[in-house]
């Protein structure tokens, strides 16, 4: 085995079993072309139960990992399900690689330590999925007037930059662009932050909107180890008020950045691309002044998105297409509509049956 070559003496053999195991499942994975920050965390979570259990892959039974879930279910910040789940994931990945016979692993183990390692995880003690979404029950839609308040505190941040006679209001009329570009197309961050100016597209069924008829979302969602996928988002009629919020910042607020030939849309004060970070912080910020609940994340925008497409009477295979989601139930998972947008509905329908008795419904 190259990664454990024969006739080499480790002075600790335990040791130098675990750590050839884990760069040869960090080689397995890079040839599935994962990202390297996935890769990482994974190793990070094998590294943390070897410590927990202050025992080695090959020395591991269930009572192990059992012991190890009901530690991080105690503690002070308890995990979620859905957490639990993608760690249970984590290692029973890691397990099938150390117990696939054409990895020699088993046959390593039990030669130098009379043991082999085994699949720890069984219908017993893991996570059942019973339902779509096991997400935190505050992410949720804003409302039109939550969504309005957002925008309002974001534009109120400026003229209060302004008036205390500090730096920041080019910064503040930034972040108050690119927050509403993200609701206004759906965004997640990472979308959002990788736009370059070369992303506008002009939408021919839509000339009144010019160049901003439509964005091209370079860095969506990868799933698998694939690349980055990719999608047009169109500009929709309801949402046709970020054209002049675009032409704003496009005309007169990016150009006082001095960006020269820098092709991202949302720059710093240095001339460089906006950091990920930095519009976790917009959004918190605003979501501060407007007195929003703290729960509210950056995402919450892109589920208002989903949302408000829906009530907008959309059919669900645009919406879909606009969001970049492979399946509908991910889709619908997103979504939660207001009650109001579902009497509509109702009486829709009641008005075709019977059109005398509903004839003054929508």
């Amino acid at each position: 085995m190259a990664l454990l070559p024969d006739g080499l003496v480790h002075l600790d053999p335990a040791a130098a079993v675990f750590v050839a195991m884990v760069e040869g499942w960090e080689t397995q994975q890079r040839s599935r072309f994962l990202k390297t920050d996935t890769i990482a965390a994974r190793v990070a979570l094998v590294r943390r139960l070897v410590e927990f259990s202050n025992q080695y892959p090959w020395q591991w039974r269930p009572a192990e990992v059992e012991a190890f879930f009901d530690h991080l279910r105690s503690g002070p910040r308890p995990i979620v399900v859905s957490t639990a789940r993608g760690y249970q994931t984590t290692l029973r990945l890691f397990m099938e690689y150390v117990t696939d016979a054409r990895y020699s692993w088993p046959r390593v183990c039990h030669q130098r330590f009379g043991q082999a390692p085994s699949q720890i995880f069984h219908e017993a003690n893991t996570i059942a999925h019973v339902t779509e979404y096991e997400g935190q029950p505050h992410r949720r839609p804003l409302t039109y007037d939550e969504v309005q308040a957002l925008f309002d505190a974001a534009d109120a941040r400026v003229g209060a930059i302004r008036s205390r006679g500090r730096k920041g209001a080019l910064a503040a009329l930034r972040d108050a662009a690119l927050l509403k570009t993200i609701y206004a197309f759906g965004l997640r961050r990472r979308e959002a932050w990788g736009l370059d100016l070369a992303d506008l597209r002009h939408n021919p069924k839509a000339p009144a909107f010019g160049r901003y008829g439509a964005v091209f979302v370079r860095y969506g969602k990868s799933s698998n180890g694939s690349p980055p996928k990719r999608r047009t988002v169109l500009t929709i009629p309801e949402m046709d008020w970020i054209v002049p919020v675009l032409e704003h910042w496009l005309g007169e607020v990016r150009p006082a950045f001095s960006p020269g030939a820098h092709p991202a849309m949302w720059v710093t004060e240095r001339c460089s691309r906006l950091a990920r970070r930095r519009i976790n912080a917009a959004f918190e910020a605003a979501r501060g002044a407007a007195g929003l609940p703290s729960e509210l994340d950056l995402h919450c925008l892109r589920h208002s998105y989903v949302t408000h497409l829906v009530e907008f009477d959309y059919p669900a295979k645009f919406v879909r297409d606009q969001v970049g989601h492979e399946y509908e139930s991910t889709t619908a998972i997103y979504t939660g509509v207001s009650d109001e947008y579902r009497n509509r509905v109702l009486q829709r329908s009641l008005a075709k049956r019977d059109p005398d008795l509903w004839e003054d419904s929508p």
